[in-house]
């Protein structure tokens, strides 16, 4: 059973796919949409799991509540409506097409949140914001964001207490950079399902 009760998983599946030219979060992946994927990985770590989108008749079959967007349009709106609507003092966030999500890496990240706002994994010096944790205080400076029309999902960050995991934590993560690719083109999905033939 998983355990972490003060944590909501929060999918992210609001994403119009315009560069795919199709709903991304269906597409088929080692024998189920790419979204379940993701799913089983939050409820692998959290009892409650909320979607955060604008097509609850999309995934009407999962019993899944769906919240449409407070600010529609941004990643960083979705965050925030995931924020809002949990009634847990933290959320992990995720998008929903990431075939590769570690639940292994979402564990760790989970264990370091005590005295933290935010625990965001790092590939470099680049953050990965759509697969992080974050506490009810980021709220109001998402929010001050959201209201100037800033949707860069790290700009808030100063204003929080920020624990950033870099890869040599998690160096028995295999492909720890994999964890994070995302699928945005047909070309993208055509070459990520070549390459999973290679995992098998």
């Amino acid at each position: 059973m998983p355990s972490n009760p003060d944590v909501t998983g929060i999918l992210l599946v609001g994403g119009r796919s315009s560069r795919m030219g199709k709903d991304k979060a269906f597409l088929p992946f080692r024998g189920a949409p790419i979204f379940e994927t993701v799913l089983n990985v939050l409820k692998v770590n959290m009892e409650k799991v909320l979607l955060v989108g604008d097509r609850p008749e999309r995934f009407a079959a999962y019993g899944l509540t769906v919240l449409p967007d407070i600010y529609p349009g941004s990643a960083l709106g979705g965050l925030y409506t995931g924020l809002h609507a949990a009634d847990t003092p933290y959320i992990f966030a995720s998008p929903c097409d990431l075939p590769f999500a570690s639940p292994e890496v979402l564990a760790y990240m989970l264990a370091l949140r005590s005295g933290y706002d935010a625990v965001v994994p790092m590939t470099g010096e680049h953050p990965e914001p759509l697969f992080a944790l974050y506490s009810k205080n980021c709220l109001e400076p998402i929010r001050d964001l959201l209201e100037t029309r800033n949707y860069r999902v790290y700009d808030f960050f100063p204003r929080v207490r920020v624990r950033r995991v870099v890869e040599s934590e998690l160096s028995s993560a295999a492909d720890f950079g994999r964890i994070f690719r995302n699928v945005n083109t047909e070309e993208e999905y055509h070459r990520l399902l070549e390459e999973s033939k290679n995992d098998r």
